[in-house]
């Protein structure tokens, strides 16, 4: 197999959109402490929206991008808190997949931490090649090309290697 076609992780995105700031904040921010091992940062709202109470560079959010091994190990974790089942639908078309866990202590190796109370969060799961970095890079930046993208197909396949996870069907209901 050609080596360039090798799809790897980039990252791994932990996100807690808690929707105002205070004491709620403060507990996703040590939930994401506590499983990542790593800082995370505040996410601020962009927009004014006077319903929910929102002005711009409100803290609403909090969010850990782990790379590498560390991001591997967790991963196989998250999974494990999902019984390594997934939905084809949690796969986007370039490949890229993400999925919600409902209360953190399913996590194993993580305990029920009484200050932080039952909260949930979001995995987001970034795929690349070999290759994926001259649409970041600065001089002579340009698209991947088209035979050289991560389809859902692809990338299904490969966590269903790297990871052994099972793909859950789609019942259809008549």
């Amino acid at each position: 197999m050609n080596q360039m076609k090798n799809i790897k992780i980039e990252k791994v995105t932990l996100n807690i959109g808690v929707g105002a700031p205070g004491d709620k904040l403060d507990k996703a921010k040590l939930l994401l402490e506590t499983i990542s091992k790593s800082k995370p940062c505040l996410t601020s709202t962009s927009k004014r929206i006077p319903t929910w109470g929102l002005r711009p560079g409100l803290d609403i959010g909090t969010k850990v991008t782990l790379r590498g091994k560390k991001a591997k190990e967790l991963l196989f974790n998250l999974l494990k808190a999902k019984s390594n089942i997934l939905k084809a639908s949690n796969f986007d078309i370039f490949g890229n997949l993400s999925f919600g866990i409902s209360e953190y202590i399913d996590i194993p190796g993580v305990e029920y931490n009484l200050e932080i109370g039952i909260i949930g969060l979001e995995v987001a799961v970034t795929l690349e090649r070999p290759g994926f970095r001259i649409k970041k890079r600065r001089i002579k930046r340009s698209k991947i090309p088209k035979n050289h993208l991560i389809n859902r197909q692809e990338a299904i396949d490969y966590m269903k290697e790297t990871f052994k996870i099972n793909i859950e069907e789609l019942k259809n209901v008549n």
